[in-house]
């Protein structure tokens, strides 16, 4: 028998602009339990500076269909119609827990909905953004969006908030260090009754 401490799953979600990629980031750096970030897989190319495996495991389309068909992901989708697939591979998840890590997946609400029903006591926690009203705010402060991109991305959000209550956690994304602080004083707290 292992003395390694078992690991756990953590699911962050949020809709976008609920600034949930820069806080997951800032968790990572801060917080002193043993994180990792589940690498996902893709079928888009890399960008420039991107590594396989680290940032993503890219796939050729062929290769992500046949682990699909096979039953290698958690969850997989393909992402706002550009034709790119994005997935979860079990074979990820499953290793890091071994390893005695706390797996962190940072997906979106449909993912996190189809990876609690392979793993219901997972650590799920959502980030939200406060009102529906800072969101917008948020999303059109980028400058990076049509006005027709923005009202997609609002009405995905409005969906996505209203699966908030299906989360263990809620922690609103005020500000990134509040956030942050609050995320790992929950997980430090739930691993402390988990070792207990």
């Amino acid at each position: 028998m292992s003395n390694r401490p078992q690991g756990k799953l953590l699911i962050v979600s949020g809709p976008s602009g609920a600034g949930k990629s820069t806080v997951v980031r800032q968790l990572l750096k801060d917080c002193k339990l043993p994180l990792e970030m589940s690498v996902s897989a893709t079928t888009r190319p890399p960008r420039a500076g991107e590594q396989d495996c680290v940032d993503y495991h890219f796939l050729s389309n062929e290769e992500f269909n046949l682990r699909r068909k096979a039953g290698d992901f958690l969850e997989c989708v393909e992402v706002f119609g550009r034709g790119y697939w994005y997935g979860t591979l079990k074979e990820t998840v499953t290793a890091g827990l071994k390893q005695g890590k706390w797996v962190l997946l940072e997906i979106d609400v449909d993912g996190a909905m189809k990876v609690i029903e392979a793993y219901p006591d997972a650590l799920t926690i959502f980030v939200h953004p406060g009102s529906v009203e800072e969101l917008e705010r948020r999303l059109r402060s980028r400058g990076t969006e049509s006005e027709a991109a923005i009202q997609r991305r609002l009405e995905v959000a409005k969906r996505e908030l209203s699966f908030s209550d299906r989360y263990r956690f809620v922690v609103v994304n005020d500000k990134v260090e509040n956030a942050v602080q609050k995320i790992c004083e929950i997980l430090t707290s739930c691993g402390e009754s988990i070792n207990a």
